[in-house]
């Protein structure tokens, strides 16, 4: 389902864009206003982060927003709440994105059963290996969602060649090692890892961890299907506030 729609939208667009909010930053009311506001400007597509005390993957916007969304008491029942209510008022997939601790207290088959009731479709949980994701596949699967996994420049052909064959939707292609929010290197360097992710999967390519601007979504057009905007936005929403985020996101094309 995710797939079939990247690739239609991709009739229509030479490159999607993907934003990432924290549910819960700088607050609920906001959360959904910023939703509505980038759904508006034209996000083809959207991950919805649930705080977590320790996001690994994160560097220290997307950490300190969940921290603060964590401090004022945001709890998975709220979050889960929050998506299915932006999947019913928003004619975009939505995505949940968090870190597996979350889902094993919740209880993985019901966690994923309830994102299939919420009309979500799929979601990315960067510290779970598909080796280690036997029921968390599964479930997936049975409900027809799509397991997004990751490509790392540190990651060897092979690998990537398996990872793809268990995931689902598109890959995500992290563009660099480290964590989100650093500077990236728009060059032939990264040309050239993304044609090796072009070779390991048929699935969409999604590149994020860096991209910022207008000039970088430029840069990535015919190399990635998807161009992922996450720290950046949040910096937008902390310096300007969240009326400033719709012209932010369509001065991106």
């Amino acid at each position: 389902m995710l797939e079939a729609y990247i690739r239609k939208r991709l009739e229509e667009k030479q490159i999607l864009l993907m934003t990432h909010i924290v549910i819960g930053y700088p607050s609920l009311e906001a959360s959904y206003d910023i939703v509505k506001t980038m759904v508006s400007a034209g996000v083809d597509l959207m991950e919805l982060q649930i705080p977590f005390s320790e996001p690994i993957a994160d560097g220290p916007v997307i950490l300190k927003a969940n921290q603060k969304a964590l401090e004022k008491g945001i709890s998975v029942k709220e979050c889960l709440a929050f998506s299915k209510q932006a999947a019913e008022d928003f004619n975009i997939p939505f995505l949940l994105m968090t870190y597996y601790n979350i889902l094993f207290k919740y209880g993985v088959t019901g966690f994923i059963e309830t994102m299939a009731v919420n009309n979500l479709h799929g979601a990315i949980v960067p510290d779970l290996p598909y080796e280690e994701g036997e029921v968390y596949l599964g479930a997936m699967k049975k409900k027809n969602l799509s397991p997004i996994f990751i490509f790392a420049p540190t990651t060897g052909n092979k690998r990537m060649q398996k990872i793809a064959s268990y995931a689902g939707g598109f890959i995500y292609c992290v563009a660099r090692k480290g964590v989100t929010g650093q500077q990236t290197d728009f060059s032939i360097k990264l040309k050239n890892y993304m044609e090796r992710c072009r070779k390991a999967t048929d699935l969409p390519l999604a590149l994020g961890f860096g991209v910022k601007d207008r000039t970088d979504i430029d840069f990535l057009t015919g190399i990635a299907d998807i161009a992922v905007i996450g720290t950046r936005t949040i910096r937008v929403v902390d310096e300007q506030g969240v009326e400033a985020v719709g012209d932010f996101i369509a001065g991106l094309r």
